[in-house]
């Protein structure tokens, strides 16, 4: 078989070339050139530099063809302007969900097809297994990794049949250390390389100096909210049996925050360059516990904190995700209006999975948690599992 490997200049790529080359497959080298600006990096030179010279190196070793294809305009595209349109919009965005979608397995896959390969593989920690319907068509199952530390389906997690059907994890049923062992002994310099950080294909970034490019400072007021605030002690609201779409609504809506609930203690330079959440680079002092994001409020450029993990605040029992951004990758697994099913939840990466209820009504797919989730950020994707399979993902309204 003809295998296009997607060779990051990591040592799991390396790998997956190497098992590849191992099973007596025709493997060809690609590796994606997606950023060009060094200027956002926290090293002194773009990561993709060594990166592809560590590739063509592996390359050598393995004595496959190696190419590097340029596609830094339409990562810019469909990746970078994204976030920088969500960031401003007071949202979370994934890149390198997004990246898998729109990119690797979607332009960088057509390109490599159009070489003549009958598959491509890449570096996840993650596995496909197939089955066959009723009606004798194969049905692709996208299977967390082996290695549960470094499992990566949560990145895979708005991948398609069509995709799958084309894709090949080769370290997906490895681990970590087992990976690093067979680059060792089979001699590839990437061996020892640690693992790239940051954002997908751009490296390890200041993520406010990044959106600076574009999202110019702004300042404003961090309004702290206290926990004896009123908002948090409301009476219990109970719904009967019929009314499940008006609780799901009453528990995934978010508060509403106003400056006059809590009291000024400091400033930011603008509400974008926050996430739901985040409690590094507040520069708040004067307090027991750390203080996190609760809520942005764009139009005013406020941002509203609460002090502590378990502050009430950062706590919801639901999500929605807007009929138009759910996606399954079991097409055949699609919930019908009204229908409802359980299944385990992530909304992030590392994140362990949460038993979860899935509603779908025409207002939207509903996730109503058995305990309630720190830190729901809109933009973020919630992916959900059956067992070890991902089944289905979404963008968090």
């Amino acid at each position: 078989m003809k295998i296009v490997v997607g060779l990051s200049g990591g040592v799991d790529s390396s790998v997956a070339a190497y098992l590849l080359k191992q099973q007596g497959h025709e493997v060809i080298g690609l590796f994606m050139r997606n950023w060009n600006d060094a200027s956002v990096t926290l090293e002194d030179e773009c990561p993709w530099i060594e990166d592809s010279n560590d590739a063509l190196m592996v390359a050598k070793k393995l004595g496959i063809p190696f190419q590097v294809i340029d596609m830094s305009a339409l990562y810019k595209e469909r990746i970078v302007d994204y976030m920088f349109a969500e960031y401003e919009k007071g949202r979370t965005p994934n890149p390198d969900v997004l990246c898998n979608r729109e990119v690797k397995f979607d332009v960088f896959m057509k390109t490599a097809l159009s070489l003549g390969a009958d598959k491509v593989a890449t570096g996840h920690y993650a596995r496909i297994e197939t089955s066959t319907n009723e009606a004798g068509e194969t049905v692709y199952h996208l299977l967390s990794g082996k290695d549960k530390n470094k499992d990566q389906s949560y990145f895979l997690c708005q991948l398609s049949q069509e995709q799958l059907s084309k894709a090949l994890f080769p370290i997906g049923e490895l681990e970590k250390p087992k990976v690093r062992e067979i680059a060792k002994a089979a001699g590839l310099v990437t061996a020892e390389k640690k693992d790239s950080q940051g954002l997908c294909f751009i490296g390890k970034v200041s993520l406010p100096d990044f959106l600076k490019q574009q999202l110019k400072p702004k300042e404003g007021e961090i309004v702290e909210i206290f926990r004896d605030s009123p908002l948090f002690h409301q009476e219990e609201v109970s719904f009967s049996a019929d009314e499940k779409l008006r609780e799901l609504e009453y528990l995934s809506q978010k508060i509403d925050y106003k400056k006059s609930d809590g009291k000024v203690i400091g400033k930011h330079q603008g509400a974008q360059y926050y996430t739901i959440g985040q409690g590094k680079g507040l520069g708040i002092g004067g307090h027991k516990e750390s203080c996190f994001v609760i809520h942005r409020d764009m139009e005013n450029n406020i941002l509203f904190v609460g002090e502590g993990h378990s502050f009430p605040g950062l706590y919801r029992k639901a999500l929605r995700i807007d009929n138009s951004e759910v996606h399954w990758v079991r097409p055949d697994l699609r919930l019908k209006t009204g229908a409802s099913m359980p299944a385990k939840v992530r909304i992030r990466y590392r994140q362990p999975l949460e038993n979860a209820m899935l509603y779908q009504f025409d207002e939207g797919l509903f996730i109503a948690f058995e305990n309630p989730q720190s830190a729901i950020a809109e933009g973020q994707f919630a992916a959900w599992y059956l067992d070890d399979e991902l089944i289905g993902s979404g963008v968090i309204s």
